[in-house]
């Protein structure tokens, strides 16, 4: 059964969030629009309860340039969520590309939107959302073995086939399911010594489960804006760079994989 993407729009312009939502129907895909905003500020309390109550959105579609908190700005604060949904970029400035898609966006539509652009954009937001919920490990785990983390004053079991990677970042180390994100007290190398062959440090601040390797590229490098290597994860999308010493060795642990 084919779920429907729960929307939610986000434009100053009552005219163009008109605009959108026959377009939405027009593309004939299974979307159901559950949100309207005006202004980012409100739309982001509303997003934030709907996750808290067992509802998250698949989608919104944002506009950039609004009266007081902007679009990237909201699309940011979206990416804190445990489960953030996808973002597509609505607007009639296509100089915010290239930061849009800093933020991951899942596409950036320029005004007036084509019913086609749209209907490819929702097409591939809709595959990525079905990969979340429906993708699983290739090969069963030989163990039960499960991480215990604390959650906002709960205690959550994590198994470690769930895991996707785990990365450092100013002086904390998260792990990442396809779903969510925990804090641990671990370094990367206590962690590194626990998940034993099934994961490989793809670089000095990441170690990742060889399963959820998709692809290996070379890529721009934001740190320096030059190029480097960056291993993609799935079902997540999420691109993370691959030093140089590890690369032979990312290679052949994805040949190992295929």
């Amino acid at each position: 059964m084919t779920v429907a993407l729960r929307m939610v729009l986000v434009d100053d312009e009552p005219l163009a969030r008109m605009r959108i939502r026959s377009l939405v129907t027009q593309t004939g895909l299974p979307v159901d629009v559950v949100g309207e905003f005006g202004e980012p500020v409100t739309a982001q309390l509303w997003l934030q309860a709907q996750h808290e109550s067992g509802q998250p959105v698949d989608v919104v579609l944002l506009d950039i340039q609004m009266p007081g908190l902007d679009g990237m700005t909201l699309a940011a604060r979206l990416r804190g969520l445990p489960r953030p949904p996808a973002v597509v970029f609505v607007t009639a400035h296509p100089e915010h590309a290239l930061r849009a898609f800093d933020l991951a966006a899942a596409d950036y539509l320029t005004k007036p939107v084509r019913l086609d652009r749209l209907t490819a954009s929702l097409q591939r937001v809709g595959q990525m959302r079905a990969a979340l919920r429906d993708e699983r490990p290739a090969s069963p785990p030989e163990d039960d073995t499960v991480f215990v983390v604390q959650d906002r004053g709960r205690v959550v079991r994590v198994p470690l086939a769930d895991i996707l990677y785990f990365k450092a970042e100013q002086k904390l180390v998260t792990l990442h399911t396809a779903t969510d994100v925990h804090t641990l007290t671990e370094s990367l190398t206590e962690l590194e010594g626990q998940v034993g062959d099934r994961f490989i440090r793809v670089h000095r601040n990441a170690l990742v489960a060889r399963q959820a390797m998709r692809a290996l590229e070379r890529r721009l490098d934001d740190e320096d804006g030059g190029e480097g290597w960056a291993v993609q994860i799935r079902p997540t999308l999420v691109w993370l760079a691959v030093s140089r010493r590890q690369v032979s060795a990312v290679r052949e642990a994805m040949a190992q994989q295929a």
